[in-house]
């Protein structure tokens, strides 16, 4: 049997992980003495600086307390309740977000689009764009939402966001980028930021940070800052402009120092390249698609299925077609942890 902890055996996803040992320490700095609420704080206005000199781009953020929110509130901002939010079908906030685009936008539409690895397809979008354009009778294609890394652990090349965000503004759509794991994409292809945000054509980004070592703090970096006033209200009117802001900024100013950010998720992304190729040796087991981020898609044998859970192992399994599994390392992620995973799978395909 596998030495490994229970807790090790839970590759659902990186938010099992806990908060990294940096953010929890400036949590508790935060805490000793007051602090103007609702964002006036030194804490907020430290994350701003340092997001405007890792974007290279003078930002305005909003923080938030979820990836949902960051979402739903910047697409609200981007889209009217008439428009339509272009997305790829396997996207977060087309399955995963119990309808909040929808409620926070007053009823905008999501159109789901096809496309390899959950990337879309750009001919796809082109002509989704200008489906209908001007016409009462439907909803009319106002933002385009791009998931960076995308939900099967893809990540869009830079070439490829050219391309959607040159589609995008040709037909007068803005550009929203759903970067739950940001850090991710950006440590995979070792671009800048700014590359892969507003010189592409970004307007606003949800800046992910609980997947990656933040406990209760994502972000909404927003590039075009004509949009920041009515962000502001939105914010506030969600529910999300917390009293005690400080908290979430610590944790963000922590995250973002000595590149704490690039450094968790470098190495989730490699305890998932280290999975793959400990999986790739054995028998029986196919990738349906291309592992550049943490998350890692493959093919088991029911059996293996079966055995790891009996085992332990805590992983989805039955979301997708039957042998389909997902497993998800983060910054918590060790190599004993995967280690363990590729042995228990080596015994039970044996």
């Amino acid at each position: 049997m596998s030495t490994t902890t229970p807790y090790a055996r839970a590759f659902t996803s990186d938010n099992v992980a806990g908060a990294a040992p940096q953010i929890i320490d400036a949590m508790a700095r935060a805490a000793a003495g007051p602090a103007a609420p609702y964002g006036a704080d030194s804490f907020t206005a430290d994350v701003r600086r340092r997001l405007c000199e890792i974007f290279d781009h003078d930002v305005d953020v909003l923080l938030v307390s979820t990836g949902s929110a960051a979402n739903a509130l910047s697409l609200a901002a981007l889209t009217p309740p008439w428009g339509s939010v272009l997305c790829h079908r396997d996207s977060h906030i087309n399955n995963d977000e119990c309808g909040a685009p929808e409620f926070y936008t007053a009823g905008a539409k999501l159109v789901p689009l096809p496309g390899d690895d959950a990337k879309i397809d750009p001919e796809a979008l082109r002509a989704a764009a200008r489906h209908k354009r001007g016409d009462v009778h439907s909803v009319e294609p106002s933002v385009v939402s791009i998931t960076q890394a995308t939900e099967t652990g893809a990540v869009y090349t830079l070439d490829e966001l050219h391309t959607l965000g040159s589609i995008a503004k040709e037909a007068g759509l803005r550009l929203h980028m759903d970067g739950a794991r940001f850090a991710g994409a950006v440590a995979a292809h070792g671009c800048t930021p700014a590359e892969m945000t507003w010189q592409a054509g970004v307007d606003l980004l949800s800046f992910g940070a609980t997947k990656n070592g933040t406990m209760t703090a994502d972000a909404i970096v927003v590039f075009d800052r004509s949009l920041t006033p009515e962000l502001a209200f939105r914010t506030k009117r969600a529910g999300q402009l917390a009293s005690k802001m400080r908290f979430h900024a610590a944790q963000l100013a922590a995250y973002l120092t000595d590149d704490l950010w690039l450094h968790n998720a470098t190495h989730a992304n490699a305890m998932a390249a280290r999975l793959q190729e400990g999986l790739k040796a054995l028998p029986d087991i196919g990738f349906p698609g291309a592992v550049e981020a943490n998350v890692v898609f493959c093919r088991l044998p029911q059996r293996v299925i079966d055995g790891l859970l009996a085992e332990g192992y805590a992983f989805y399994h039955d979301r997708w077609e039957p042998g389909v599994v997902r497993f998800v390392t983060s910054f918590a992620t060790t190599w004993e942890d995967v280690d363990g995973l590729v042995n228990a799978v080596r015994r039970l395909t044996a």
